[in-house]
């Protein structure tokens, strides 16, 4: 559906569940994902899931699968929206490692702000990382995103407490083509 240089965000397919059950069941992507500890899902769990959003018709909302050589290799989301203030929180996840650290994901963070800002009219995009993450700060950073806040030792992670930064942009600090 949106195509860069490197990767293309899609809808999610149920030929890319498989992958994503391995995603999901991978302590290490797990941790550079942060967000809640990590649990076990089961593949079937996962289908079940996926067939229920399914089997409502219509649209598959602001959940796209990252596409870079014709592969799966994660996915991003446009969550928890804000209609009166024009705001959206932002997930991406790149869950297989061959991918990390080269770009994929910085351009499939930028291709989805162009959207959120370009097709839904945003006017503000947010998201929250652990500050131990540097990787994806450093991503974040690049695309435009500067540090609102932190809230201190605010997230347990792998075993101690980490603190966890929110970061945002701005429409009008957006460069759009």
């Amino acid at each position: 559906m949106i195509a860069g240089e490197k990767v293309r965000l899609r809808a999610i397919e149920r030929d890319d569940l498989l992958l994503l059950h391995a995603f999901n069941n991978d302590l290490s992507v797990e941790l550079a994902g942060g967000g809640d500890a990590p649990m076990p899902q089961s593949l079937a769990r996962l289908e079940a899931e996926f067939d229920q959003h399914a089997s409502g018709g219509g649209r598959d909302g602001k959940s796209f699968a990252i596409e870079a050589h014709e592969t799966f290799i994660g996915i991003c989301v446009l969550f928890n929206e804000n209609n009166l203030a024009r705001t959206v929180e932002v997930g991406i996840g790149i869950g297989n490692k061959l991918y990390w650290g080269k770009g994929f994901g910085r351009e499939a963070l930028s291709l989805l702000v162009n959207y959120a800002f370009r097709y839904h009219n945003y006017h503000k995009v947010w998201l929250q990382v652990h500050s131990d993450n540097q990787r994806a700060i450093k991503a974040y950073t690049h695309v435009g995103f500067v540090e609102e806040g932190w809230l201190r030792q605010h997230v347990y992670s792998n075993g101690r407490y980490v603190d966890l930064v929110y970061m945002g942009i701005l429409r009008s600090e957006w460069q759009t083509d």
